[in-house]
């Protein structure tokens, strides 16, 4: 096949927005984001484990520290007990700690808006960053790269194959492709597509709306 042109991929990975919001349209947050405060400690919590996993221990978790406030005057041991269930949860539940305390201590107990500020929080790197800014405030700076989002960037090759284990890198080729008004709704339409049909194991290729225009289909 010959090489793609760079206006060819970058209309491809148009389409495929256009395609994705037809079917999908607007997509809710999977996880608890009742604040900016909940959906940062919910997607802190994310890592490495599954939205359904994390939406089962936050209810009570958010019921005992409903607040940066709260969460900061309690022990890692303390949240810890309601997080056990989920992966590295000794870390995350020090992160949660140690976060909820420099909300409170640097930004009056609120949750900062800007990407370098929350890229400080304990825990919270630039994809949560992301889905705190867009979902939290209405913010787009960028793309929320996670498992599924870097595994259909990568099967469409829309970022090449030496960027599959560096989502920062795979963010940045997303971004140079797609147009900034495009930004926002990416993360979970590509979420909903990746568990839908998309999947990490045994795709669903046959009559996926992206068939014609991904270069993976049925070599999965």
């Amino acid at each position: 096949m010959p090489r793609e042109t760079k206006q060819a991929k970058v209309e491809r990975a148009v389409e495929v927005c256009r395609r994705l919001d037809q079917k999908y349209g607007p997509v809710e947050c999977f996880l608890d984001h009742r604040s900016p405060f909940r959906l940062t400690i919910s997607v802190l919590l994310s890592a490495q484990t599954t939205d359904a996993q994390v939406n089962k221990v936050t209810p009570a978790l958010f019921e005992h520290f409903p607040t940066p406030e709260a969460m900061a005057a309690a022990s890692p041991e303390e949240v810890a007990e309601y997080i056990h269930s989920l992966g590295f949860y000794k870390s995350k539940a020090r992160h949660c700690v140690e976060c909820a305390q420099m909300i409170v201590s640097e930004f009056g107990g609120e949750v900062p808006h800007t990407m370098e500020e929350l890229t400080r929080l304990p825990g919270v790197g630039r994809k949560t960053a992301n889905i705190v800014l867009n979902v939290g405030f209405g913010i787009v700076e960028g793309i929320a790269v996670d498992t599924h989002v870097n595994r259909i960037a990568h099967r469409l090759a829309l970022s090449p194959k030496t960027h599959e284990k560096e989502p920062l890198k795979t963010e940045q080729d997303l971004l140079r492709l797609l147009p900034r008004e495009l930004w926002g709704p990416v993360n979970h339409q590509w979420i909903k597509h990746g568990r839908d049909t998309c999947t990490a194991r045994g795709p669903k290729c046959e009559g996926c709306v992206l068939e014609d225009i991904c270069p993976s289909a049925h070599r999965c």
